[in-house]
């Protein structure tokens, strides 16, 4: 059976504004589960990013398989978001909430794990320089015309192979 996760966000972080920087404080971190209470006992996967202009761009992403409240603003967590802050002098930090579903018992943490893993894949398609540490490594295959696979114009073949694959 497949796990369906739901979204929610994008939830603005609240932050500090000093005279230089900005950063986010365990302060922060309580006013903003005191404004997402719904989210705070959930598990799942968070992409923490930057909103500007019309887009975004993710800074971390992180699993939580106990609950949302303890992992999202823990002291490692608050370093990674400092550290992607200190290259955006604009734009609002957000978080994206990837939820698992809840039924009888706890969700399925391989499913977490899984998730995580193809979201930090994503994310670094994105952003080369996110926040974490392991599985950013791009895979060293590709097909081409599909999947990385370089530059030009995909041929017959491959527009038909991503038809089949829905890609």
């Amino acid at each position: 059976m497949a796990t369906i996760f739901g979204v929610h966000g994008p939830r603005e972080v609240p932050v500090y504004q000093g005279k230089a920087c900005r950063t986010i404080s365990e302060e922060n971190g309580k006013t903003f589960w005191l404004a997402n209470v719904e989210l705070a006992s959930k598990r799942g996967c968070y992409v923490f990013g930057v909103r500007a202009g019309k887009g975004y761009t993710p800074g971390y992403v992180g699993k939580a398989t106990k609950n949302f409240k303890q992992e999202v603003f823990a002291p490692h967590k608050l370093n990674r978001y400092q550290q992607f802050l200190a290259d955006y002098l604009k734009g609002t930090p957000v978080l994206f909430f990837l939820v698992a579903p809840t039924k009888k018992g706890a969700p399925n943490a391989v499913h977490i794990g899984e998730l995580e893993d193809f979201l930090i894949q994503a994310a670094v398609k994105v952003n080369p320089d996110l926040q974490n540490v392991k599985g950013t490594k791009s895979a060293e295959w590709g097909i081409q015309g599909v999947l990385r696979g370089g530059q030009g114009k995909p041929g017959h073949g491959p527009k038909e192979f991503r038809r089949l694959l829905k890609f």
